[in-house]
C-alpha cells in the first residue's frame, strides 16, 4: 500500500516504512523538488499516484472524500477517539 503523509506529519512516513508500507512525506517531496505547494497539488498527487492520504487537515479530507481518494483523517474525534481508547485500556487494567 502507498502512503502520502501531509507535511505536519513528517516522520510517520519512515515509521511507516519500518511496517513495510510504501510511504512518503509530502515535505521530503518538496525537499525533492516536487510541487507541492498547494492542497490541490498534494491531493491530486496521492490520487495520480494510487496512494492513501493522511492529514489532519478537514479541507483536504473533504476534497479526498469528494474525489473518492483513500485518505486517513487524524481530526479532533480521531484523537480522541484513540486517547479513550487508552485511557479504557488503562483502566481495565
Amino acid at each position: 500500500m502507498k502512503v502520502l503523509v501531509d507535511e505536519m506529519y513528517d516522520g510517520i512516513d519512515v515509521k511507516l516504512k519500518e511496517l513495510g508500507f510504501e510511504a512518503y512525506s509530502v515535505k521530503k517531496l518538496i525537499a525533492e523538488g516536487k510541487k507541492l505547494q498547494s492542497d490541490y497539488s498534494v491531493i491530486k498527487y496521492a490520487e495520480e499516484n494510487g496512494m492513501v492520504m493522511v492529514t489532519e487537515d478537514t479541507e483536504v479530507g473533504k476534497a479526498c472524500k469528494e474525489n473518492e481518494i483513500p485518505y486517513v483523517l487524524l481530526d479532533n474525534d480521531a484523537v480522541f477517539k484513540f486517547i479513550l481508547q487508552e485511557l479504557n485500556t488503562l483502566k481495565n487494567r
